[in-house]
């Protein structure tokens, strides 16, 4: 935030140095000031539009064909091992539970939507529009809320009978499906209310961003923010006049979801620490004048980190999971099936295409949630931050294997190319003028596997594609369970600046903490998220909300 927002920051007692620095520059660039450089090169469009955080270096992107792009994704493929491996540890990474890998692919949905095939990306990115706003205001839960958007809400009786809408959310109805086909008849999962997302009789789910029903995990992840909100509703209920309820819910809502995305997943993925320290020192490199944009470094390459931290399986429940699964495995493939936007829900017919609720996911396996030691054994750990990814991504479902772009990581290098990103080492180089470290060399990208090897042939080991040296980076300098500093700080920065630059944020308001209950008082996390979801009960009286199949 900058210039006409700079009292209003002073009124919440909140102004960095940084903050003062850009109003200063922008009260003398409006002066016609001489000598001064800009603020930001990109960002000119404001946040409607995706631009390059190191504009500096716009114009000077990696150029390479498409041919020895692939020959590196090829390369890009971690090992193909039996579920009971013992080789499965060392793909692992225990700092970050498998949950936080869909986790970053919803907050992805809430402040990213490109629109642009990656055939037809353009030849000024600048000009490329974003059609979600950069920042942590789950539009993507919320829509344009109550009124517009009145189908995302639940409708109840009034007192006096009559059907209103009202500040609760709408949820789906997971349908009774059986078990196991070699159980007796009768034998099932009942019904389970409240454990899907609302869908049409098409079975199209009725949420903001459809991208939330591409795959069952992120789908559930968004039915727990639905159900978030409506447990916060209760909880304020009764504090607030009945037409605030929404207003007063939502906005406590996403303030502790601000704070749990800068500091149980940024956090997570780069040090802990790091958002108080570019608080208090300034953003170095992501800047704008007004609003914030969304950087192409950011979306087109380090926040696609998410794609190396995926599983090629999962113990979903205790009826999906491996390696002794009641039905079958939980295989990524799996995932896409029980979904509308990528799958076979396209009924409201029970049995022909509803969600069916032996698929409700048990939470205690994707975060470090109280659970039985027989359920931590089966917990699972999201694979490690490195170049890597699950042989599953590189033959997407629904595109022909002999084409390239079957190859989630071509697909990854190319878009990069095509949208001018500087190479890794650029990059690198031009950050090291602001802040000390060691950036890694072509010999350690070089090394390493089939990968290094690959990159080495194919001359990527001195000019290496962005999202492919960050992950390197990640696997080098951060032991594949955090990213590096060239990674770090742009997912770092981004995120601090688009919750520095929401004039709604909780940042602007002077000595706000999370105050919902949670298991240090004063913080709030996504197992807090996911605890007092559970305590506000379940209408299918089940004892255990967060593991809705039962053990």
């Amino acid at each position: 935030m900058a210039g006409p927002n700079l009292r209003q920051r002073i009124g919440h007692g909140f102004v960095s140095r940084q903050v003062v620095a850009e109003n200063a520059a922008i009260a003398a660039a409006q002066q016609g000031a001489e000598g001064l450089s800009p603020l930001a090169v990109g960002g000119a469009k404001g946040e409607a539009f995706f631009d390059f955080m190191f504009g500096e270096l716009k114009g000077k992107g990696l150029k390479a064909d498409d041919e020895p792009l692939f020959e590196l994704a090829k390369a890009m493929v971690e090992p193909d091992l039996p579920a009971n491996d013992p080789g499965q540890a060392a793909l692992d990474n225990p700092d970050i539970p498998a949950g936080f890998t869909y986790l970053g692919q919803f907050v992805d949905h809430d402040i990213t939507l490109d629109l642009t095939p990656l055939a037809d990306a353009q030849a000024d990115p600048a000009m490329t529009r974003n059609f979600r706003t950069p920042g942590l205001d789950l539009d993507c839960v919320y829509g344009a809320g109550p009124g517009p958007h009145r189908f995302l809400f639940e409708r109840a009786p009034n007192a006096s009978g009559a059907m209103v809408d009202t500040p609760r959310l709408l949820l789906g109805t997971a349908e009774a499906t059986r078990e196991n086909i070699d159980k007796p008849a009768g034998s099932q999962v009942k019904q389970l209310v409240g454990h899907d997302l609302p869908r049409n009789a098409q079975g199209v789910a009725l949420i903001g961003d459809h991208r939330n029903d591409e795959n069952l995990i992120v789908a559930q992840l968004h039915l727990a923010f639905l159900k978030f909100h409506n447990a916060v509703v209760e909880h304020i209920r009764g504090t607030v006049p009945d037409n605030e309820l929404f207003n007063q819910a939502s906005k406590t809502v996403r303030w502790h979801y601000q704070w749990m995305v800068l500091h149980d997943w940024v956090e997570r993925l780069t040090e802990p620490g790091i958002v108080a320290k570019i608080l208090h020192d300034g953003r170095k490199f992501y800047r704008f004048k007004t609003k914030p944009f969304m950087p192409w470094e950011f979306s087109g390459a380090a926040y696609r980190l998410g794609h190396s931290m995926v599983r090629p399986r999962y113990n979903h429940n205790r009826i999906f999971r491996s390696p002794d699964p009641h039905l079958a495995e939980g295989t990524f493939n799996f995932f896409f099936r029980f979904t509308n936007l990528s799958g076979g829900l396209d009924s409201g017919t029970p049995g022909q295409g509803t969600f069916p609720s032996n698929w409700a996911i048990d939470w205690r396996r994707y975060f470090n949630l109280p659970a039985p030691a027989a359920i931590k054994a089966e917990f699972n750990h999201s694979r490690r931050l490195d170049p890597l990814l699950a042989s599953e991504l590189g033959r997407l479902p629904g595109v022909d294997p002999s084409d390239k772009k079957a190859s989630l990581a071509f697909r990854n290098l190319r878009r990069g190319v095509q949208i001018g990103l500087p190479s890794g080492q650029d990059i690198a180089k031009l950050m090291r003028e602001k802040i000390a470290f060691d950036p890694i060399s072509a010999a350690e990208i070089a090394a390493g596997g089939t990968d290094g090897a690959a990159a080495k042939s194919l001359g990527f080991h001195e000019k290496t594609p962005l999202w492919y040296y960050i992950l390197k980076e990640a696997s080098i300098r951060g032991g594949g369970k955090r990213l590096g500093p060239v990674g770090a700080r742009i997912i770092a920065e981004t995120f601090i600046g688009i919750v520095q630059g929401d004039a709604a944020s909780y940042l602007l308001q002077e000595g706000w903490k999370p105050h919902l209950p949670a298991d240090v008082p004063g913080t709030f996390f996504m197992t807090d998220l996911l605890k007092f979801v559970a305590a506000a009960g379940d209408p299918n009286g089940l004892a255990d909300p967060l593991n809705p199949v039962g053990d």
